[in-house]
């Protein structure tokens, strides 16, 4: 069996060039961000009105977030931790959830940009919706193959890695338009072509190197860290970017340069890589004693068998007390923790559904913030500059929200043993103070609003994964994580159409049924603010549940890290 396991390693290529290889799909896949972009010239070539569009749209945000799908496939197609379903490998490998993905993407996009310049006859808005939802189903079969195998490759630092390939598609959009103001400013219906084609060709390209190795190496941390530096890099050189554009014009020379400069920053993942994968080969007799466990843990039996002498080996480990003695199903839910469980066995258990609600309060309540963010502004009168810099900037505080909150979870939990959900508990208590602060409609309130609010509801697109990846398992992380993200569709939905948009019509006036000043929105943020106070309670709640269990989660990862 260990040679298998070395012969595995060695056949499987590197854990750090799959890194770079999903990092690299993921700057380019986060299409259903540049909406704004091309949304004109769809509203005009297709004599769309408002309502109209905004249909449209809708079918952006379900397809973007509802990747059950992808989830199944990832499942069906990679063989599992003990190695079942490795017949035709080259075939069971995560490019063909890629590849699949690519198809959507390439599709959607392609018939898009040929209703827009005419190619073919105006399609009716219901296959428009249809082109939209295909175009942004594909983001979640990449999002999938790339997060789902870099948990499987780093599974000691899951967290890290959730934020860095999270934090990288939250950049995506930012690079994407880089790249048009760069070669095709002023020309939407390019920019959907763009679409079709660069997401489509880097995928393929990539898509092979994208594997599973599990062998766990020295110094991953430290290589991690290297990512979490160019990723912070990227962010920052992005924004410096956004606020010069909106400012000034720069001539086309400067735009050329700028856009070298960032295609050097993408490429220096490369060199991270290729010197973690010199110093692992150094390694390689450590890997085969690793291969195949869940994160954080040596044993494959779930948290209920481990045996009475380990736990008397582990002072700091926590001993049964009155709070384990429960009721029978509650007691059943805990000892699950930790187990391989498949999403229906999932949806049995309490934390799942505390995990969707807390989702539904987080995810929905910054996703109705960011829909409605530039009609925010025009009421408050900011200008049209201000109201294009606070919907640029969004990407920078979304990244920053799913890179650090994943990078801090990591450190709370290794140094300080706090579990992750209290962390998806404190966003959510700092999420509500920035939906007040937008609310309260003092001078500048959105640029501090808008910035609590994006870190916030970025942080739960990385704590999310992981706290599923964790409690549930790694081998269908997909398809549960991708069932949770279902939450944000659903949030939005109710809180932006439901909420905000009937409480803004109520006192809109006048014949373009606008609506001046900080009662607009007043009240509906108030009750943003009241709902992720519910969710920071739920999130408390999954926080209790899930402490035992994420304290032997520590012991384990200690005394595995003891042993290297």
């Amino acid at each position: 069996m260990e040679n298998s396991h070395r012969h595995q390693h060695r056949g499987s290529g590197s854990k750090w060039i799959a890194a770079v290889a999903s990092i690299w799909i993921q700057c380019s896949c986060g299409a259903s961000y540049a909406f704004g972009i091309y949304s004109p010239i769809l509203k005009s070539s297709q004599g769309y009105d408002q309502a109209t569009l905004d249909t449209v749209s809708v079918f952006k945000d379900i397809g973007a977030n509802v990747g059950i799908i992808s989830g199944f496939l990832y499942s069906a197609v990679v063989p599992d931790r003990r190695g079942r379903g490795q017949g035709r490998s080259w075939l069971r490998q995560p490019w063909v959830v890629i590849l699949a993905g690519v198809i959507q993407c390439f599709l959607g996009y392609i018939m898009m940009w040929a209703s827009v310049t005419g190619i073919i006859d105006r399609p009716g808005v219901g296959l428009m919706c249809l082109f939209m939802f295909l175009a942004a189903h594909a983001q979640t079969f990449f999002n999938t193959a790339n997060v789902v195998t870099a948990v499987h490759n780093f599974q000691d630092y899951s967290g890290t890695i959730v934020g860095i390939m999270k934090g990288f598609l939250g950049l995506s959009g930012a690079v994407v338009i880089q790249v048009y103001d760069t070669l095709f400013e002023g020309n939407p219906s390019t920019f959907l072509l763009i679409l079709a084609l660069l997401p489509a060709l880097i995928s393929i390209l990539l898509m092979w190197l994208v594997k599973i190795d599990a062998a766990r190496t020295k110094d991953e941390k430290k290589y991690l860290n290297g990512f979490s530096v160019v990723s912070l890099v990227v962010a920052a050189y992005l924004m410096i970017l956004i606020i010069l554009e909106n400012a000034i014009t720069l001539p086309l020379w400067s735009r050329i340069i700028t856009f070298l400069v960032l295609l050097s920053l993408l490429s220096s993942p490369l060199g991270v890589a290729c010197k973690a994968q010199s110093d692992s080969s150094l390694n390689l007799a450590y890997y085969t004693s690793s291969v195949g466990t869940t994160p954080l843990m040596d044993e494959a039996e779930p948290i209920k068998q481990e045996t009475t002498s380990s736990r008397a080996a582990n002072p700091v480990d926590i001993h049964p007390d009155d709070d384990e003695v429960q009721s029978k199903s509650g007691s059943e839910d805990m000892l699950d923790l930790g187990a391989e469980l498949n999403l229906f066995q999932a949806m049995r258990t309490v934390n799942f559904w505390l995990l969707f609600v807390a989702m539904i309060c987080g995810m929905g309540s910054g996703l109705a913030t960011i829909n409605n963010i530039s009609q925010i502004g025009q009421s408050l009168g900011y200008s049209t500059v201000e109201r294009s810099t606070l919907v640029s900037l969004w990407s920078i505080w979304n990244f920053l929200g799913r890179f650090g909150a994943g990078y801090a979870s990591d450190i709370f939990l290794h140094r300080r043993g706090w579990a992750r959900p209290l962390l998806m508990a404190l966003t959510l208590a700092a999420m509500t103070a920035g939906h007040v602060v937008i609310a309260s409609g003092f001078s500048g309130n959105l640029f501090i609003g808008s910035v609590l609010v994006g870190v916030c509801y970025g942080s739960q697109w990385s704590l999310m994964p992981t706290i599923t990846s964790e409690i549930f398992g790694v081998r269908h992380l997909g398809t549960i994580f991708n069932t949770i993200a279902v939450a944000s569709p659903i949030g939005s939905y109710v809180l932006s159409v439901r909420v905000i948009g009937y409480i803004y019509d109520r006192h809109a006036a006048g014949e373009e049924n606008t609506c001046y000043g900080k009662y607009c929105f007043m009240s509906s943020f108030f009750i943003l603010a009241s709902v992720t106070v519910l969710g920071f309670l739920v999130a408390l709640a999954l926080f209790f549940r899930t402490r035992r269990f994420y304290s032997q989660l520590v012991v384990r990862w200690l005394r595995h890290t003891a042993t290297r």
